[in-house]
């Protein structure tokens, strides 16, 4: 059986177009990189400590060694790419690369760090712009060029998109080359499964905490069907399985010190989530904003986050913008209601 690699694809979609060949170039190294990240998560504490906290960043998260490591290894593939400058959450400002290059690449290098030691799939989340200046890295996410994720799990994978769809393509140990999964994937656009962090209910604001408790009444409640709620900390996890099967993802801004914007990056993690799921029908929200229409302030601007199956996000911004678009809800399901003081 013959499988369409990575680089099969990425050629084809450049053809002989400068700026694609270099985009196809950059897709390239960062799954180099992807590679030996993987291995070296594969070995778990055989690798070493790469669970120990090497320090803090200035808004108070740690960084682990596999952070570290992870940044060095992204940031040394791209030095062999087309890249101008590389935006990333583990450095406070850009570096810059090639003199000479004509792209501008975001990286969060892993994602989902909290779980590297125990045992749960953790990610690479990119963003590729064009490279325009100083603030190349601050361009609205609808100027994207291609954007994706590596899933690091039971198989390495690779989610992508260059605006034409949303591909998956799955390392082969055999040949050490990622290989085409699925050609084009679709999010269903309704969904019985979301995923939000439930142990900061009582942070939320009044429009989140009525969407949770909504699905949480089940077939008897104002959604009229039951729903499963999943949540691992790890948004890559999540960003997979919805590609997969369809669902909802929440991470809302709320009422905690520090998190009035949500806790995730515009930049490295919103914007090119979004283009990937946009890309797979699904969408992508602040709450009020559609996600690649935002133009960033800062590198590391934070950002409230709703993505997923297209009728579910949708809904879900109608509880944030319109109380009217609410299910009608009886008493009993009310914020008033008859179990409610």
């Amino acid at each position: 059986m013959t499988h369409t690699t990575l680089q099969d694809h990425l050629s084809r979609w450049a053809g002989a177009d400068s700026l694609r060949q270099g985009v196809a170039e950059t897709v390239q190294a960062l799954a180099g990189a992807a590679v030996t990240i993987a291995e070296l998560i594969a070995a778990g504490p055989l690798a070493g400590a790469m669970a120990k906290v090497r320090g803090y960043h200035e808004d108070g998260d740690s960084q682990k060694e596999l952070d570290a490591v992870a940044d060095r290894l992204v940031a040394d593939a791209l030095r062999l790419a087309p890249v101008a400058v590389l935006g990333s959450e583990e450095a406070d400002e850009p570096l810059a690369l090639s003199p000479n290059g004509t792209l501008a690449v975001a990286v969060d290098p892993l994602d989902g760090s909290s779980n590297i030691d125990t045992n749960i799939s953790v990610g690479t989340i990119f963003s590729i712009l064009p490279h325009n200046g100083p603030n190349s890295l601050l361009q609205p996410g609808n100027r994207q060029l291609a954007a994706g994720f590596f899933v690091y799990g039971p198989q390495t994978s690779l989610v992508m998109t260059a605006g034409d769809g949303t591909q998956v393509f799955v390392f082969d140990r055999v040949s050490r080359k990622f290989v085409l999964a699925h050609e084009r994937v679709v999010i269903p656009a309704e969904t019985a499964e979301y995923a939000i962090n439930g142990s900061n209910l009582r942070h939320w604001d009044g429009a989140i905490r009525s969407y949770v408790e909504d699905c949480q009444a089940g077939a008897e409640g104002p959604r009229g069907k039951d729903f499963n709620t999943r949540w691992v900390a790890s948004m890559v996890a999540e960003a997979y399985r919805i590609l997969m099967r369809s669902g909802v993802y929440l991470y809302p801004g709320d009422a905690r010190k520090g998190y009035a914007n949500g806790r995730l990056r515009l930049v490295y993690e919103a914007n090119p989530i979004a283009f990937v799921v946009e890309q797979a029908d699904g969408r992508a929200t602040d709450g009020h904003r559609r996600i690649l229409e935002i133009i960033p302030s800062k590198l590391h601007q934070r950002i409230p986050l709703v993505f997923g199956s297209r009728a579910e996000v949708e809904r879900i911004a109608r509880y944030q913008i319109n109380s009217a678009g609410l299910p009608e809800r009886s008493p009993l399901f009310g914020k008033r209601g008859l179990l409610r003081a």
